[in-house]
């Protein structure tokens, strides 16, 4: 059973980190599109959903997102300031 615990709380991790890069993709596209035309008035965007939280004993769930982190860091997704946000988040959790 705790092994179990474990993949759903690795997936939720990861499903949460996901949408929250997700959204801050699709927002820093936005800001692009509007400054390429600013026709319509600009919106703000809704806040990004809460990643659910790791457990704190489980040390390899941590070091799974931070290896995630280092992949779409490299992949030019996130930038400094963001993937040092997010580390921070994930190690202050």
């Amino acid at each position: 059973m705790p092994g179990l615990l474990r993949g759903v709380a690795r997936t939720a991790v990861v499903a949460g980190t996901a949408t929250a890069v997700s959204n801050r993709v699709s927002r820093r596209q936005a800001g692009r599109w509007a400054q390429q035309e600013p026709v319509a008035p600009e919106q703000p965007a809704p806040p990004p959903a809460p990643a659910p939280a790791a457990p704190v004993d489980d040390m390899s769930a941590k070091i799974s997102q931070l290896k995630e982190l280092g992949q779409l860091k490299e992949q030019g997704v996130l930038t400094e300031e963001e993937f040092a946000a997010q580390k921070s988040r994930i190690l202050a959790s």
